[in-house]
């Protein structure tokens, strides 16, 4: 192949598999899409075709970026273009490095690829998950997400072992086609249909065979709320009188948690504001406790926080943990001034130090707010804790009516899964949404929609193999790489 091809290749490759990612999920396609990248790790420069592919794929799954950094950031247009491309530029480097390694095992070819190269991708997806904080963002697995039997399958070993399946099933064909290997590639495609078939069949347990901790009632509030491009009194006033509109009509009886969601007091705080508190006051009065999200101030600084208010005043709250970069605040801004200056609107949030869960009714609630529902051992980390519901609050109104909600989405249904809990999900322009315990959607509003979802929520003890051992799967597939590599280079000596 000539390097034009190659090169082409590498970037449609890229393309066809950041579309999986769009608004709409595939069933097909993820099981091909990944073949132009594994089919050139036996050509020359495979990191670099890598890279490329790494490019177009996230060129392609995440340009709402641009938008988002212009509207709201401030930013002039060719800075936000640019912002894009050093992320892009960043996150290539993970498919890079997959490509590299990956084509050694390629060389090595058989048993040895078709064991080594799903393992080694999900050692640079995990890996991806944690350096610099992390972006676990469209993980493999989630092309998954209308696959029968994937989510199910994510109880017993998580989204990195779902991918990791998924990248067998492509790897099974690349070898069919390179080297002629039908029955290789048929049976391992007929063992990846046998998973699934048998997860989506008996993957995950009936709830109602599980221990139930009782059950509250909530009402989600998606009020359809917009961002602000530019400070508009009216406009603020309007939107802060209607949010408790919203708020008064789904308290129309006592013991119901309503629960809001991220960014819903703005501007206000509530360790700020009075007017703020006073509100509140008068519509938990009613009867309704409310979770909410708002800043507090605390020592040192200020926390994005979660607080369960009732009667009595605050009875729970969670300070954010997991922070966003450039978002809520500007990594190493006292070593680089300059970061200051372009991320000018970036938030000045302190990060929480200890996880708390919202106890209401003998339900103990583990909030994550935005970004966090990404974080799969993080997640986990709080079921361990005794968490009976999973509550995640966003503020997805920054991306408008693109892929970026639903990708962030189907992010939340897999720790649902992963963890076989509910999960409910209020945003404020979508999507909202009350999540099984298996990661099916039982209700939800969509993008730009408004209104209130109601629910009937069973908590749930008990771990899934997932929560148990959230590492299992990466350390299982760094050995699983380490021996490829071994049986590789001894059979190469022979």
């Amino acid at each position: 192949m000539t390097a034009l091809p190659r090169w082409l290749l590498a970037l449609g490759g890229g393309a066809v598999w950041g579309l999986c990612f769009g608004q709409q999920a595939w069933i097909l396609a993820p099981w091909i899409a990944l073949l132009p990248l594994l089919l050139l790790l036996g050509q020359r420069r495979a990191a670099a075709l890598g890279w490329a592919h790494g490019m177009a794929f996230w060129l392609v799954s995440i340009p709402w970026i641009i938008p988002t950094l212009e509207n709201y950031g401030q930013l002039p247009g060719w800075l936000a273009v640019l912002s894009l491309l050093a992320l892009v530029c960043y996150l290539a480097l993970f498919t890079a490095l997959f490509a590299g390694v990956g084509g050694i095992l390629w060389r090595f070819g058989g048993a040895v690829a078709l064991l080594g190269l799903p393992a080694l991708w999900v050692v640079v997806e995990w890996f991806r998950g944690y350096l610099f904080t992390g972006f676990p963002w469209n993980l493999a697995g989630y092309a998954w997400i209308d696959m029968p039997g994937a989510l199910q399958l994510a109880a017993w070993v998580g989204a990195y072992g779902v991918g990791a399946l998924l990248v067998l099933a492509n790897t099974a064909l690349a070898l069919s086609f390179a080297e002629r290997r039908w029955r290789l590639g048929g049976a391992t495609l007929g063992v990846v249909l046998l998973i699934l078939a048998i997860a989506a069949r008996w993957g995950v347990p009936d709830p109602g065979d599980r221990e139930v901790e009782g059950t509250i009632t909530v009402r989600l509030l998606q009020p359809n709320i917009g961002i602000l491009e530019e400070w508009d009194t009216v406009t603020v006033e309007a939107q802060y009188q209607h949010m408790f509109e919203l708020s008064r009509q789904a308290c129309d009886r006592s013991g119901v948690l309503l629960i809001w969601p991220e960014s819903a007091t703005w501007p206000y705080s509530y360790s700020r504001d009075e007017r703020l508190r006073r509100d509140l006051e008068d519509l938990v009065a009613a009867g309704c406790p409310v979770l909410i999200n708002t800043s507090m101030a605390g020592e040192g600084g200020v926390f994005n926080s979660v607080l369960m208010i009732d009667k009595k005043g605050i009875l729970g709250r969670y300070d954010k943990r997991h922070l966003v970069p450039f978002g809520e605040y500007v990594p190493m801004a006292d070593w680089l001034p300059f970061l200051q200056k372009i991320a000018r609107n970036a938030g000045d949030f302190l990060a929480g130090e200890s996880f708390e869960l919202l106890n209401w009714k003998g339900q103990a609630l583990a909030p994550a707010i935005c970004f966090e529902i990404t974080f799969p051992e993080e997640v986990s980390s709080r079921v361990r804790a005794g968490g009976s519901i999973l509550v995640t609050l966003t503020n997805d109104a920054w991306y408008g009516d693109s892929s970026a909600p639903w990708q962030h989405f189907r992010a939340a249904r897999f720790r649902a899964a992963e963890n076989q809990r509910f999960l409910l999900r209020a945003a404020m322009t979508g999507v909202s949404a009350v999540v099984g315990p298996d990661g099916s959607v039982e209700q939800f509003l969509g993008i730009d929609a408004e209104g209130i979802l109601e629910a009937h929520v069973p908590g749930l003890s008990g771990l899934s193999p997932y929560s148990r051992a959230p590492r299992a799967v990466p350390a299982a597939s760094l050995a699983m790489l380490v021996f490829a590599i071994f049986l590789g280079r001894r059979g190469s000596r022979k």
